[in-house]
């Protein structure tokens, strides 16, 4: 079950989830309610957990901003393991909008910010850099329709969890990664989750630029326990 970033529709993950099938797995990128602007993540872990065929032996992957979203997914249906890719990993209580201060982000990208300004007035050119470094310019252009703006709820409900769900989770981190570098993902899994991060190649945005290594990684983490 494959969750999108912030705005994104999950029409994203096409080319993985056709990797997935030639590695033997079934993937649904379910509908989310991008066109309400006040859906919050606990609305799109509704969309998702409704979405989760019977008895299925359920990985959720979540990435970005879909980090929020996949943990309440997995209190609400069984699910075997959560892949957190290129997280924004939340705490208990605390908002989407109120992340980026809590884990210090603007220190992380402090040369990106003295360049282009605050995220919010980021044009296309901080665009492509930051998320579409290593994204071929074809792909890009047939998966621009799949972007959009997250609408406010996204960024203003508290994350409603008192504790992280028992559920194994891993935290795959893009080495090349411009908006959550590798250090500071490894920071944030650590002290909010006490877990060491596992890494593949590529930017903030794998399912465009690497979906058949990242199906390949998915599978890999699917297999194998994290270490305790």
């Amino acid at each position: 079950m494959l969750i999108p970033g912030a705005g994104t529709d999950p029409r994203v993950y096409a080319s993985t989830i056709e990797a997935l099938g030639d590695l033997g797995h079934d993937a649904v990128a379910p509908p989310l309610p991008l066109d309400e602007p006040r859906a919050r993540p606990s609305d799109h872990a509704d969309a998702v957990a409704g979405a989760v065929p019977p008895d299925a032996e359920l990985v959720v992957v979540a990435q970005s901003l879909g980090a929020f979203t996949g943990p309440l997914v997995a209190a609400r249906v069984p699910v075997a393991q959560l892949i957190l890719l290129a997280p924004m990993i939340p705490s208990p209580g605390e908002t989407a909008g109120e992340w980026w201060a809590n884990t210090r982000h603007q220190d992380a990208i402090a040369e990106l910010l003295e360049r282009h300004g605050p995220m919010s007035s980021w044009g296309r050119e901080a665009v492509a850099e930051v998320f579409l470094h290593d994204v071929d310019p074809a792909v890009a252009a047939a998966n621009e329709r799949f972007q959009g703006a997250p609408g406010d709820g996204m960024f203003a409900e508290p994350w409603p969890l008192d504790i992280w769900p028992d559920v194994a989770t891993r935290v795959l981190a893009p080495t090349d990664d411009r908006l959550f570098p590798r250090d500071f993902q490894r920071r944030v899994a650590r002290e909010r989750l006490g877990l060491e991060i596992d890494e593949m190649a590529g930017g903030h945005l794998p399912m465009l630029s690497r979906p058949r290594e990242l199906a390949e990684r998915l599978v890999e983490l699917a297999r194998v326990p994290p270490a305790p």
